[in-house]
């Protein structure tokens, strides 16, 4: 029977081996104690084995606290703990509930995150996976050789779907690819959900019949299941190409059941990302959690940006672009999505770094707060690519590029 492996880093005061084995048995057959039925029939198929242990250093204090444990040498370790897909079958949230679940909570660990899942061929067969996922999203915005521009719709909250509208519309006439709702933005008071469907989607709609150019727009699906359905059916019959989700807001099995509707790309936005991945000894990295996004058909996923404004370090951005990029299953491909506190300033360590034009680049600020308004904040954004890709500084690119170098005058002092 095929089985599903996970990688652990942990972190112990107790034996590693006896600790990695509580871990596998207490997500499986086992508890504290024997109990009657636990046979040795029934643990050879369905118990999960701790595959393998890997020492790594040791500290003098715990990463988490635990008042049940007495201070002493806390030993780190990545551990492989794998289990039989007959445990859980193909059902996403109770293979969640097996590979995280209660693991968190255990009295043996003083730190413990899920770094990586590998998953058998079978799921491919059971999952569909992303609808557009890269080739897909490009085709859908006709654009090739460079990233996909895109911004966010600033005040999130606010401003009237006609407002909304005018903006979109300079956008769209500046040469935008991609537009979004804010996550804060669902259906407010001031901007009905299906007003700002019906405004928003007029201006684009026509850009289209101008220019054969129809920008995506990802609206905020973000609900209860069977209102997201309502949103999901509301935007497509307006001639729509996205919708965005909150994904741990929505949650697995949510997320799966609008993208199984296989008609708009989806745009998945993993605002509480910080809650599950901060500190580096507990939740999940992101290696992990894009496979389960990518296996529920998420085309668009979130990865921070070179040089951010939050907490994320240059390289987890760099490992979460190279994730998302890396083959899984059969070609389930997902664009990474390049955000927070990006200007065209970041493009040249952006592609240096990752030596890729597979992404979504947005910019909010740095492209509605150019000098030149955000006609002038699209083209510089343009302009900082070409500079990347054809391996120029961001000085050079600014004395080539007129729009880029005025972004470098005003953002390049903030």
């Amino acid at each position: 029977m095929e089985r599903i492996t996970a990688t652990y880093y942990i972190e112990t005061p107790l034996d590693l081996e006896k600790s990695a084995l509580v871990l596998a048995g207490e997500q499986s057959s086992g508890t504290f104690i024997a109990v009657p039925g636990e046979t040795e029939e029934l643990k050879a198929r369905f118990a999960a084995r701790v595959e393998s242990i890997e020492k790594l250093e040791s500290s003098t204090e715990p990463s988490i606290p635990s008042v049940k444990l007495k201070p002493g040498i806390y030993q780190r370790a990545i551990i492989k703990v794998s289990w039989s897909i007959e445990n859980f079958g193909y059902n996403l949230p109770v293979l969640i509930s097996t590979l995280q679940g209660n693991l968190y909570e255990l009295t043996q660990f003083t730190g413990l995150k899920l770094m990586d899942i590998d998953f058998p061929d079978s799921y491919a067969n059971v999952f569909k996976g992303p609808q557009f996922g890269i080739s897909g999203c490009r085709k859908l915005t006709n654009v090739e050789g460079r990233p996909l521009i895109g911004t966010i719709i600033k005040p999130s909250i606010g401003m009237s779907p006609e407002q909304t509208a005018e903006l979109v519309k300079t956008l769209v006439e500046a040469g935008i690819d991609f537009i979004k709702d804010d996550e804060l933005l669902g259906s407010s008071a001031n901007s009905p959900f299906d007003k700002r469907v019906d405004a928003i989607m007029n201006v684009i709609n026509a850009h289209a019949d101008k220019t054969g150019k129809k920008v995506m727009y990802a609206f905020n699906l973000s609900d209860e299941i069977d209102q997201m359905q309502r949103n999901y059916e509301k935007i497509v019959k307006s001639g729509g190409t996205s919708a965005m989700i909150s994904l741990n807001s929505v949650g697995l099995a949510g997320v799966k059941k609008i993208c199984d509707n296989r008609e708009l790309a989806i745009h998945g936005h993993r605002n509480g990302w910080g809650m599950i991945n901060r500190h580096p000894l507990l939740g999940i990295e992101f290696p992990a959690y894009q496979k389960l996004w990518r296996l529920a058909g998420v085309d668009q996923i979130h990865v921070n940006g070179i040089q951010n404004k939050f907490w994320e370090s240059d390289d987890s951005v760099v490992t979460s672009i190279e994730s998302c990029l890396k083959p899984f299953l059969r070609g389930f491909s997902v664009l990474p999505v390049v955000s927070s506190g990006q200007w065209g300033g970041q493009a040249v360590e952006t592609y240096r770094r990752t030596k890729t034009v597979d992404l979504l680049y947005m910019a909010g600020g740095g492209i509605m707060a150019h000098p030149n308004g955000p006609a002038g904040g699209v083209i510089a954004l343009q302009q900082a690519w070409r500079g990347a890709v054809d391996g120029l500084s961001v000085e050079d690119t600014a004395n080539k590029y007129s729009e880029f170098n005025q972004s470098v005058s005003f953002f390049g002092k903030k």
